[in-house]
């Protein structure tokens, strides 16, 4: 696959590796956007169907990213949300035992903290070892003692590609809620909820789903069918789409994760970016993805000189950056900016995040200013 650049407005002058931060609006999204926009100086021509068109639309391209049902996707605002969804219907669990990894991103860490908390059960923190891997030391953690399992699918600051198939299988054998995280890859590498055996799988949409801001999307499996939803919407119960018939009081959900969704998930505005971004994503392919940043990291640490094989647990598409010791990060990072190189900087390394707008003359670019650092 070629770069894909000329599909984003991103100044030819900049070099952006830092998708991870916040995924770039294809040029297709903003104009949704703004034909969207437009729509809304003359909202007399709203019909009721339009209230609901355009999310099954996307619940069913989310869906066949993932290897999911389109009644399985829910429409949420955020991953805290979508975390507190999961959790308040995964109950009486006192005396048992959670797991999550190390610097965990703070809305999965302060989300399982809380569950624990009030399930009155322990909270086990997994860090890397030097003996084990991060991956084995996980999975030697899920005992029948083990209730819930939350952890990212790769982790925010380095990539690490936690083995979710693995950690899945244990969870179901020890019968543990297993919940992922998705921001950080889904979007940018395959995954499959079944084959995981994720029970829940939660999204922001503008990182690697190149959306909007204020928008997820979240997979919720059998373990939460019939489930109490954090909110009481008139948009998701079974006569939602009648609007004369709405004081007609139904008390019944639609099937599945339908009931999780936030209100008023229509979202004119945020929608139609997000169903263009899913529609090229699901274009490209995530397997493309991956071989195209595979290569661009490649090309990245045979210039650095550095050992492609010790860095194969990190994902292509986001990693850490190893430094010269004694080497300011943030010191770096401004130098980089100075250059109109843009990266994040996470714990004491630079996170380098690459997506198909990129190409050899970004990291020639970055390797520039790592060489007179």
């Amino acid at each position: 696959m070629d770069c894909q650049k000329h599909l984003f407005s991103i100044d030819p002058e900049i070099s952006y590796l830092n998708n991870a931060y916040r995924g770039p609006l294809l040029k297709a999204s903003e104009n949704a956007a703004l034909t969207d926009l437009g729509k809304m100086r003359n909202p007399q021509e709203l019909q009721p169907s339009d209230f609901f068109t355009e999310t099954e639309e996307v619940r069913g391209l989310f869906a066949q990213l993932i290897s999911a049902q389109s009644d399985e996707i829910a429409i949420i605002p955020s991953t805290s949300y979508g975390f507190a969804s999961a959790l308040s219907n995964w109950t009486d669990q006192k005396g048992k035992k959670a797991i999550t990894v190390k610097d965990e991103f703070p809305s999965g860490y302060f989300a399982v903290k809380r569950w624990a908390e009030e399930q009155e059960a322990s909270l086990e923190v997994i860090g890397e070892d030097s003996e084990l891997s991060w991956n084995d030391k996980i999975l030697a953690a899920i005992d029948e003692h083990t209730a819930l399992v939350l952890i990212s699918s790769v982790h925010w600051m380095n990539g690490y590609i936690f083995d979710l198939e693995a950690i899945g299988a244990k969870c179901q054998k020890v019968g543990a809620c297993f919940i992922v995280d998705g921001t950080q890859s889904v979007g940018a590498k395959p995954i499959d909820v079944k084959a995981c055996k994720i029970d829940a799988l939660i999204c922001a949409t503008y990182k690697w789903l190149l959306g909007p801001y204020s928008l997820g999307l979240a997979y919720f499996g059998e373990k939460f069918e019939g489930g109490k939803p954090l909110e009481e919407s008139w948009m998701n119960r079974t006569n939602s789409r009648n609007f004369s018939d709405l004081t007609n009081y139904r008390q019944e959900f639609l099937p599945k994760a339908h009931r999780f969704d936030v209100g008023e998930s229509s979202h004119f505005i945020l929608m139609p970016i997000l169903k263009k971004s899913l529609e090229q994503i699901l274009q490209w392919s995530t397997d493309e993805i991956q071989h195209y940043t595979s290569d661009l990291k490649k090309y990245l640490f045979e210039i650095l000189e550095l050992d492609l094989f010790h860095s194969q647990s990190s994902s292509n598409h986001l990693f850490a950056l190893p430094l010269k010791s004694g080497l300011n990060p943030q010191a770096l990072k401004s130098d980089l900016e100075n250059e109109k190189v843009f990266v994040s900087v996470r714990g004491q390394s630079l996170r380098v995040s690459l997506h198909l707008y990129n190409d050899q003359n970004d990291i020639k670019r970055l390797v520039s200013v790592l060489e007179k650092s």
